[in-house]
C-alpha cells in the first residue's frame, strides 16, 4: 500500500531538512515535573497534562517544527499498574497526541508565522514499559506473538487520533523492529524509524545495515535512522542509512551522557554539538533534533543553523 504523506510534510523532507524537537522529560523536569514514576513523563497525561502542552510549546517556540506526543512510554499495560483500564488507557495515548496539536496550534496562532507544524506520535519500544532501560538492551525474551499483542492495540489508538507521521523510535534489536514494521503496513500511515545505537550497531547487538534494510521494504517508511544514542554515533548512522535505504535520514542524538538505570538518572559529560548538523544534512539526513537531556536552547541553534538564519 502506497503512503499518501501529508502535502506539507512531504513537501517539507523533500524540499531540506525539518527540526525536530528535544528531550520532552528534560523539558518536564525543568518546568518542575516529578517524573520518578514507571510512567515517566506519561504520567502527566493522567495528573496534569497542561505541563505537555507547556513543554511542546518551548519547543516550538524554539523552531522546531515537529512535536513528539508524550505516549513513547504510554500503553495500556503501563497504565493498568495505575488502576487504569484499557479504554482509558487509550484515550490517553489519543491524548497525547491532542496535547502536541493543541501546542502546535497555540504557537502558530501567537506567532502568525504561517509555518507549518506537526505531530510525531511517539512509539517506544516494549523495553520502555519496564522503566528498567530495557530499551537499551532489547532482546527481551518474547516472542514476535507477544510482542505484537503489546503494540498492535497502542498504535491503533495513536494512529486513530490523527497525527502527522509515528515516530518509531530508540527500537533496539531486529525482533521488536521486525513485528512493528508488520503493525505499521497495517495502518496507512508515514512512519519514521529510528534505532538506538552503539558502536555502529543496534542496541541488541545486530549490524545497524541489517535493521535499516529491514524497515526500508514497509511502503510507509518515510525515515530511517536513530536516535537516543550518543551524537559520536550519528554521522556514520546517517550515512549508512541513506546508502542501505535510499530514503531520508532521521537523526536525533540524546546528550551523551550515560543511563543510570538504577538510580534512574544520567550521568557523565555531554558531548551533543547542534555545529555537527551541518554533517547531517550533508549527509542525507532531512529529520534533526534532540533526544533525552537536549533541550530548547540547543533546539534553537540546530534550527538557526538548519535554516542558514543570522544571529
Amino acid at each position: 500500500m502506497a503512503v499518501h504523506l501529508d502535502g506539507g510534510f512531504g513537501a517539507a523532507l523533500a524540499a531540506g531538512a525539518v527540526v525536530l524537537d528535544g528531550g520532552l522529560s528534560n523539558r518536564l523536569a525543568d518546568q518542575g515535573c516529578d517524573l520518578a514514576d514507571g510512567l515517566w513523563s506519561a504520567r502527566l497525561l493522567l495528573d496534569d497534562p497542561g505541563q505537555l502542552v507547556a513543554a511542546h510549546r518551548a519547543y516550538f517556540e524554539a523552531g522546531a517544527r515537529v512535536a513528539t506526543a508524550a505516549s513513547y512510554q504510554a500503553s495500556r499495560q503501563g497504565f493498568a499498574a495505575r488502576g487504569v483500564g484499557a479504554a482509558k488507557a487509550d484515550r490517553l495515548l489519543v491524548l497525547s497526541v491532542e496535547l502536541a496539536r493543541q501546542a502546535a496550534e497555540e504557537v502558530s496562532a501567537a506567532s502568525g508565522d504561517g509555518l507549518a507544524r506537526w505531530v510525531a506520535a511517539s512509539v517506544g519500544p516494549y523495553g520502555a514499559v519496564l522503566a528498567d532501560g530495557s530499551e537499551y538492551r532489547g532482546h527481551y525474551g518474547l516472542s514476535a506473538a507477544e510482542l505484537a499483542e503489546f503494540h498492535r492495540p497502542r498504535l491503533a489508538a495513536l494512529a486513530a487520533a490523527g497525527p502527522d507521521v509515528l515516530a518509531v523510535e530508540t527500537v533496539p534489536d531486529l525482533l521488536e523492529a521486525s513485528v512493528l514494521a508488520d503493525c505499521v503496513r497495517e495502518l496507512g500511515l508515514p512512519a519514521w524509524f529510528s534505532f538506538g545505537a552503539a558502536g555502529g550497531r543496534t542496541r541488541g547487538g545486530e549490524p545497524l545495515a541489517e535493521a535499516f534494510a529491514l524497515v526500508a521494504e514497509v511502503p510507509e517508511v518515510v525515515a530511517v535512522g536513530v536516535n537516543c544514542c550518543a551524537p559520536e554515533e550519528v554521522a556514520a548512522a546517517v550515512g549508512l542509512a541513506v546508502e542501505v535505504t535510499g530514503r531520508p535520514a532521521v537523526a536525533y542524538p540524546n546528550s551523551g551522557e550515560g543511563w543510570d538505570a538504577g538510580a534512574r538518572d544520567w550521568a557523565g559529560a555531554g558531548s551533543f554539538d547542534p555545529g555537527a548538523v551541518g554533517g547531517w544534512v550533508a549527509a542525507g539526513a532531512r529529520l534533526v533534533g534532540g533526544c533525552c537531556r537536549v533541550g530548547p536552547a540547543e533546539v534553537a541553534e540546530l534550527a538557526r543553523l538548519v535554516e542558514g538564519k543570522e544571529e
